[in-house]
């Protein structure tokens, strides 16, 4: 390992006796820079303008004893990092666990022998090299694990979405679908966070994992057939019950990779309970599972709201939009029945927010006409 060390340290001496500068100088300006002061009153103020590496401090000064200078400078935060070694002919034990519970790294009694004095004093700086080269190498290691964990992140983030718009691709939806209920859940999480029913399980992390896995709460439907999926009108009771099939195909999907994977990941949990779970109502009358109330995991109860605010007051090859004054009375109708009633607060709450979301992503007639352009091709 590569020790960080200093060209030359600088230590400053503090002692009221002219002969210990003198001696104590001529010992260790070989090999350091060397300042001095022999009032103890002057010597924060000395090592604030120098910011020397060590401090050498005597204890019996007349003006400010070495105790109280130590005190001082473990008080200001420009010094209180300077390492303060102890160099005194006070040789009682009381008096060195005083000096060393006032944060000095070190006691040193006189008479000064010159090879031990000399010899702690490198060993000091030894020790503080080795400290700051495990410093350097840890913020080294800690930005290497960033950087490959923001790379692993967004290929999670693109991979997602790549699978979302497998789905997208075949169905009504376009694109900006993804973007919108992204934003509609992440405001949701936001809003909650704080709320008592929810503070256990929403953080930033947590809201994070619910925008990037929103995309994927349809994957399901790549599985059903185009003659069901692709139907403009109302389905038949048999194709319903096909269609209501999708999100247990993208839960198996996932717990497939999750298998294949051979960890729990986190983001996948959540992706799982979103796919699996947005379709559940709050009085059990939803599906695939028919749960009910708080058995209904908090990210798809989420995304319950936002995908079902979202087909409100989106225009479709098929329908035109709801207003958002439209679509917030259905939603209001559906509290406490079809959704959280605690959710669809959050939502009121955020209604401005949720109308510039959806006008920040709304689609475009060309996306439209696209998107019906390649239905056709589809159906016919």
């Amino acid at each position: 390992m590569e020790l960080f060390l200093p060209v030359k340290p600088t230590i400053l001496i503090v002692d009221d006796s002219p002969a210990n500068l003198s001696l104590l100088g001529g010992l260790l300006y070989k090999f350091y820079t060397v300042k001095a002061t022999s009032q103890g009153s002057k010597a924060q103020k000395l090592a604030s303008l120098e910011q020397p590496d060590l401090i050498l401090l005597d204890i019996l000064m007349p003006d400010m004893n070495g105790y109280e200078v130590c005190r001082e400078l473990k008080a200001d935060r420009h010094t209180r990092h300077i390492p303060v070694i102890f160099l005194t002919s006070k040789t009682d034990v009381e008096s060195e666990e005083i000096g060393m519970s006032l944060g000095a790294v070190d006691y040193i009694t006189r008479p000064i022998n010159p090879e031990i004095l000399l010899s702690r004093v490198k060993a000091h700086f030894v020790d503080a090299a080795h400290v700051q080269t495990l410093r350097v190498n840890n913020e080294y290691l800690e930005f290497e694990v960033a950087k490959h964990t923001r790379k692993f992140v967004a290929l999670q983030q693109v991979t997602i979405l790549a699978l979302a718009a497998l789905a997208e691709v075949r169905d009504h939806d376009t694109g900006q679908h993804l973007r919108r209920t992204q934003n509609y859940i992440r405001a949701l999480g936001l809003q909650l966070r704080l709320h008592p029913r929810f503070s256990g399980f929403l953080n930033d992390t947590v809201i994070d994992m619910l925008f990037n896995c929103a995309p994927l709460h349809d994957i399901g439907k790549v599985g059903i057939p185009d003659r069901i999926l692709l139907k403009p009108g109302r389905y038949e009771p048999d194709e319903f019950a096909i269609m209501k099939t999708h999100p247990a195909l993208g839960y198996e999907a996932l717990e497939q990779a999750r298998e294949s994977a051979g960890v729990s990941m986190e983001f996948l949990e959540i992706a799982k309970q979103i796919v699996y779970s947005h379709h559940e109502k709050w009085d059990g009358s939803g599906y695939p599972q028919g749960l009910a109330g708080e058995d209904i995991p908090i990210p798809a109860r989420l995304m319950a709201l936002a995908d079902v605010y979202d087909a409100l007051v989106s225009r479709r090859v098929y329908k035109a939009a709801m207003s958002h004054a439209q679509a917030t009375q259905v939603i209001i109708e559906g509290r406490g029945t079809h959704f959280d009633p605690d959710v669809v607060e959050a939502f009121v709450a955020l209604g401005d927010e949720f109308q510039a979301i959806a006008g920040r992503f709304a689609d475009s007639d060309e996306a439209l006409q696209a998107k019906a352009a390649f239905l056709s091709t589809v159906t016919d």
